[in-house]
């Protein structure tokens, strides 16, 4: 098994592990060919912003991803090229799950955001994966707090 930094040929394997990742309800109406060609223009579009990692197999196969945003901040002095990252769908196929993928992913990750200036990486887990990420070495913090918008 790889981890490694995607690149736009990834980008049909990316759309497959998206479209893995929701409820069938989701996809009602919809096909993958067609939100692989709305990645494919989001990913142009965030090329700056955004980042995916992959997880193959020795065959090749992609069989997980996680995402990072990187946001620039408000230059201060001292300090002109601040940015924010944080972390994002992070998800590894059912049948591979339990062997650190998601780990890996997500340390390769927070090493590309570190190496690009970040001086903390913030995620916005599910329930269920908050233990992964606090063993990674995620805390909470009073200082970063949220709005939540109307539902």
């Amino acid at each position: 098994m790889r981890v490694e930094r995607a690149d736009g040929e990834d980008i049909a394997g990316l759309a497959w592990l998206k479209w893995q990742d929701v409820a069938p309800e989701a996809k009602a109406g919809r096909s993958l060919d067609l939100f692989t060609d709305e990645l494919a223009t989001w990913w142009r579009a965030h090329a700056d912003t955004h980042s995916a990692f992959v997880a193959r197999t020795d065959d090749g196969e992609i069989v997980g991803m996680a995402w990072l945003a990187l946001l620039p901040r408000v230059p201060r002095p001292g300090a002109a090229d601040r940015v924010s990252a944080d972390i994002q769908s992070v998800f590894v196929l059912p049948a591979h799950r339990g062997c650190g993928i998601g780990s890996r992913l997500i340390a390769a990750a927070c090493a590309y955001g570190t190496s690009l200036g970040a001086p903390r990486i913030t995620v916005h887990s599910s329930d269920g994966a908050v233990r992964l990420y606090r063993r990674l070495g995620f805390s909470g913090s009073a200082q970063l707090l949220q709005l939540r918008g109307p539902a």
